[in-house]
């Protein structure tokens, strides 16, 4: 598997397994089992999925070297804040069963971040946390968290897959020395992206899924992605993307999809920001 390197020097696995979505605690459990079993060594899960305790379980079953296991939760808005920040990560890792946390990031950026980077950058410092972050902050929210705190995010996760490319956002990441990681990279299969034309066009021509070309197209833009599936096969085809590489026509065809909006809803829209902000 090949590795990013944080701007703290922290490796962590390009191409991961997520389990948005999957509620179920014993199917949680058993698709990241079967996840390590393929090779996956980069596991993203929330505290909002409710699925922390099952990802631990499946960790502790698979009995991997803990340093071959790369495990990122989040923190919701609802515990955002100095002191329901440390509340809410001893939480998650008690769920978890683990002692160190590879990456820790705040979920939206709504409520209070800053005191929740706080507490994040002590717990870094403390040595219970590798790595911080954010998710689904646009550039000018993160400029201003990088602005008015010591420790700069580690990574930004964000909605990003061939509809939406964040072309913009990507390259502001990368100025700024933060590692883009696309959620939703198949854009929970909206727009009928599995049978695109041009989609299926690339795919054809290299002997390839759609799934795996998208996934190629991420990775090849140094983009981490952390697919979702509870199917044995579907794990196994998402995770075989390194032996075949886009060309110049193939990545003109895909920038040609991007509609440079969101499939699903606007972060910046009041009614979305009170409609998260109330999750419990």
């Amino acid at each position: 598997m090949k590795d990013v390197v944080l701007n703290n020097g922290v490796k962590m696995p390009l191409l991961g397994f997520g389990v948005y979505q999957v509620t179920d605690l014993a199917e949680c459990q058993r698709s990241v089992e079967e996840a390590f079993r393929v090779g996956y060594r980069l596991i993203d899960t929330a505290a909002a999925y409710r699925n922390e305790e099952a990802v631990g379980r499946a960790i502790r079953q698979a009995g991997l070297p803990r340093d071959e296991v790369f495990v990122t939760t989040k923190l919701w808005v609802a515990d955002t804040g100095y002191e329901k920040t440390r509340r809410a990560f001893d939480l998650s890792m008690k769920q978890l069963g683990l002692d160190v946390l590879d990456l820790y990031l705040i979920h939206q950026p709504y409520g209070d971040v800053y005191g929740s980077w706080r507490a994040m950058q002590e717990l870094l410092r403390e040595g219970r946390i590798r790595a911080i972050g954010v998710s689904n902050f646009q550039p000018d929210r993160l400029m201003d968290l990088m602005v008015h705190n010591e420790v700069a995010p580690a990574v930004n996760q964000i909605e990003t897959h061939p509809f939406h490319q964040q072309a913009e956002a990507h390259a502001f990441l990368t100025d700024n020395g933060v590692q883009h990681e696309s959620w939703g990279p198949f854009a929970e299969g909206k727009h009928d992206i599995f049978r695109n034309p041009q989609l299926v066009n690339i795919a054809t021509k290299h002997g390839k899924t759609v799934a795996q070309v998208i996934l190629r197209w991420l990775v090849e833009r140094n983009i981490v992605a952390i697919p979702k599936s509870v199917r044995r096969e579907r794990m196994a085809e998402n995770f075989a993307i390194f032996d075949f590489a886009l060309d110049d026509e193939d990545k003109a065809a895909i920038a040609a999809l991007d509609t440079k909006t969101s499939s699903f809803f606007d972060h910046r829209d009041p009614k979305i920001v009170k409609w998260l902000g109330q999750r419990k």
